[in-house]
């Protein structure tokens, strides 16, 4: 009955098909041509006896079944070309053809500055970031954003807490060194984080611990407003360019150890800071060995059109940047907007929260709100007033510039500001790495990192060298390398 069955439904099949289709009456043929040519006009490569393609056939249980033919040639090599673009769009936005190599340094030759590099040795060994994934200056600032650092310690600090001339009030964390400095000095760095940062942020508490097994105090600024378990006393927030709370973490440090010397440093907006601070009056760079800088942009005015630009995903940065002050900011809404502020200042008054609500640039922000907290009347002025390019020519202690090649933060025509900077003073050493981000400089083997990273360690041995520098300062003056060494 089956075998009946099959008979009727297999001459059903053809007719239907042959109706259908056009397909020519072979009977009796061993092998169809009209197989050899296929319904869409190529060969599609199946040599099948007595029966046409996709014609059932009984297998020896008495199961019906279909025989497809194979997919054609050219679908393969589709596949095989959309696997080479994907695998050259990771191979181009991992930057893995990118070589190593050490940083290339802008700086005069100067007894110091040779004494410098030929001591400094992370400024002229190459710098190797993770194999897979670290020439990728994106994945880098990711990695720095979303996690700070690998295995970040927790250094133990006491919390200080400074009244302002306006009311505000400054905090920073104090952190005793955990050994004895290279000298055997007393040595404090004064720290100013990145833009809504504070003790807390993983890549600075992994720096702080690391500087303090160097022998280094550490004292680190809070960003006004940026702890999130600190009220504010006042109408007012950090911005770009202010350096008051700064300068008064400084102060209590120079009076509460009269014997210290002090190295200053400086992350992304921490570090248009400290360059201002120093540049702004001369006598604030007494007791000052050197300053570091890392990952800054020296001049908002002209970092302002490339943070609009969608190169290298500028402006998407510029929006999470946003976001994330916007959500700072209304945080402490009360105090800075509630009408029981008396000492908001008049310009405040017309700050407008409906366009900090919609702002998707930094720029929106900085002009609705941030200027307004120092009086300036326009952004370019706030902009032209709080940028270190404007300072940063005052500063005549050691100075050591680092940035990156590939930090989508900052674009490559900010860098000629430190680059000529180098090139007119003698105590300016300018450092750019080819990979790091911003704030990344990761050092690992293939996939992970090292808890440690290529920033912590260029800050730390430059200060170092600089404190064996003015230890032995009286032989160095007289060109004697050796007694330097």
């Amino acid at each position: 009955m089956k075998r009946v069955a099959y008979i009727k439904e297999e001459t059903t099949f053809k007719n239907n098909l042959r109706k259908n289709t056009g397909m020519p009456s072979h009977e009796g043929s061993a092998i169809s041509p009209w197989l050899s040519t296929g319904l869409f006009g190529w060969s599609l490569g199946v040599r099948v006896i007595g029966v046409a393609p996709w014609e059932p056939i009984m297998n020896k249980d008495g199961e019906v079944g279909t025989i497809a033919p194979e997919m054609p040639a050219m679908f393969d090599g589709v596949k095989l070309a959309a696997v080479a673009t994907v695998l050259y769009i990771i191979v181009r936005f991992l930057n893995l053809k990118s070589p190593t190599e050490p940083p290339c340094l802008s700086y005069q030759d100067t007894p110091l500055n040779r004494f410098l590099i030929k001591s400094c040795s992370l400024l002229t060994k190459e710098y190797i970031p993770p194999l897979l994934w670290g020439k990728c200056g994106h994945l880098q600032t990711a990695l720095y954003g979303k996690m700070g650092r690998v295995s970040s310690p927790h250094p133990i600090g006491l919390r200080k807490f400074l009244a302002m001339h306006d009311g505000a009030t400054a905090t920073f964390d104090l952190f005793e060194p955990l050994a004895d400095q290279c000298t055997g000095d007393d040595v404090t760095m004064v720290i100013c984080p990145g833009i809504g940062n504070h003790s807390e942020k993983h890549y600075i508490r992994t720096f702080v611990d690391y500087a303090q097994k160097q022998g280094y105090r550490c004292a680190v600024l809070n960003h006004l407003g940026a702890l999130p378990n600190i009220e504010l006393t006042s109408p007012r927030m950090f911005t770009y360019g202010c350096t008051w709370e700064f300068a008064a973490m400084v102060g209590y440090i120079k009076k509460t150890f009269p014997q210290t010397q002090l190295i200053v440093v400086g992350f992304s907006l921490g570090g248009n800071i400290v360059c201002k601070f120093l540049g702004e009056n001369h006598t604030n760079q007494e007791r000052v060995l050197c300053c570091v800088s890392v990952c800054q942009g020296y001049s908002a005015l002209r970092a302002q059109e490339t943070f609009l630009q969608w190169d290298q995903c500028r402006r998407f940065y510029n929006f999470l940047m946003a976001d994330n002050m916007k959500r700072i900011i209304l945080s402490h809404r009360g105090m800075l907007f509630g009408e029981s502020s008396s000492k908001r200042p008049k310009m405040m008054e017309d700050a407008d929260l409906s366009r900090l609500f919609t702002a998707t640039s930094l720029m929106q922000i900085d002009d609705n709100i941030m200027r307004k907290f120092h009086g300036y009347d326009s952004l370019k002025e706030y902009y032209e007033k709080d940028s270190c390019v404007h300072y940063i020519h005052n500063v005549n202690v050691p100075l050591l510039l680092v940035n990156t090649s590939d930090d989508p933060l900052v674009h490559p025509s900010l860098l000629t500001i430190p680059r000529t900077l180098a090139e007119k003073k003698e105590n300016v050493i300018f450092a750019l790495t080819l990979h790091g981000g911003h704030l990344g400089f990761f050092e690992g083997a293939v996939l992970f990192p090292q808890p440690l990273t290529w920033m912590d360690k260029v800050i730390v041995e430059y200060a170092n060298t600089i404190c064996q520098w003015e230890k032995h300062k009286p032989q160095c003056g007289s060109g004697s390398e050796q007694d330097c060494s």
